[in-house]
């Protein structure tokens, strides 16, 4: 049996399942509780699939059998309500405080597994990519834009060259001007959008170097992308655009920001030095 968390395995390979695995998957992740619980028929009524197809799930994940597999969830799931007693979903009966709870408890988590999953050589050639680039181009679309905003936004108050390009039509039409020199910081928490696939598309055509940060480092976007920043927090169906998943991304911006500002703190505290006197005259 595995020891990695099963649904972590399943988050990393989620992007290279079936269509009716898929379904499965989704299903297990959002209900950990209910599934450890049900028979293998059960399962598989429950999410529209054949019970062949858990059989060959469990098998994809490393597991010997279904009752295997349930075990792992059984694990699984203890451990996400073992780490805070109020965390999980919010309910309708909650009161305020516990509401808070719970939003703070899963925040704090997505930091913690984003921090388990990042690999500092990712880090340290992201860094090393941006920083010999001329210009770098911060792209996503939908919440994901959002983020490349913020990276655009804070890597400009210490280093030149960095723009975001929100419209898809502008990212396709920036990225077949840019050159061998620049680089692109796209944000996709799925890496399986059809923009971010035309655009890692023309960067591999044209030899533009990528640098993806992603949930899922099995996706195709992540099998396009010429480095890969793995973000934590796992949204359910209904949860698109979470905050959790928001600041697990945050906290990767601020990790690769600080290690490229840590090369030459000098330089750093003197742009911004800069820029704090330029913005001093927007104040009132």
């Amino acid at each position: 049996m595995p020891e990695e968390n099963v649904f972590s395995r399943i988050t990393q390979e989620y992007y290279q399942l079936t269509a009716s695995e898929k379904k499965l998957a989704t299903f297990v992740v959002a209900n950990g509780q209910r599934s450890q619980t049900m028979s293998i028929s059960e399962l598989a009524a429950a999410c529209g699939v054949a019970e062949a197809t858990i059989s060959r799930f469990c098998r994809r994940m490393g597991y010997r059998g279904y009752s295997a597999f349930r075990l792992a969830i059984a694990a699984a799931t203890a451990a996400r309500e073992n780490s805070d007693p109020l965390s999980g979903e919010i309910q309708p009966e909650d009161t305020v405080p516990d509401l808070c709870a719970k939003l703070a408890s899963a925040n704090i988590d997505a930091i913690r597994e984003t921090q388990g999953l990042i690999r500092p050589e990712n880090i340290q050639a992201a860094a090393d990519a941006l920083l010999a680039a001329h210009t770098v181009l911060c792209m996503g679309q939908g919440g994901s834009m959002l983020m490349a905003e913020e990276a655009a936004h804070l890597f400009t108050t210490a280093f030149p060259g960095f723009f975001a390009v929100s419209d898809s039509h502008m990212q396709v039409i920036a990225a077949a001007n840019l050159t061998e020199k620049d680089i692109i910081l796209f944000f996709s928490y799925s890496g399986s959008t059809k923009e971010l696939m035309d655009v890692l598309q023309i960067a591999q055509r044209r030899h533009i170097r990528t640098v993806l940060v992603t949930r899922y480092p099995g996706s195709p976007g992540a099998g396009l992308a010429d480095i890969v920043l793995q973000c934590g927090s796992t949204e359910g169906p209904l949860q698109l655009g979470s905050v959790a998943a928001r600041i697990a991304q945050l906290y990767l911006i601020d990790v690769l920001f600080s290690e490229m500002c840590r090369r030459d703190l000098d330089t750093c505290r003197h742009r911004r030095e800069l820029v704090a006197d330029a913005l001093s005259e927007k104040h009132v």
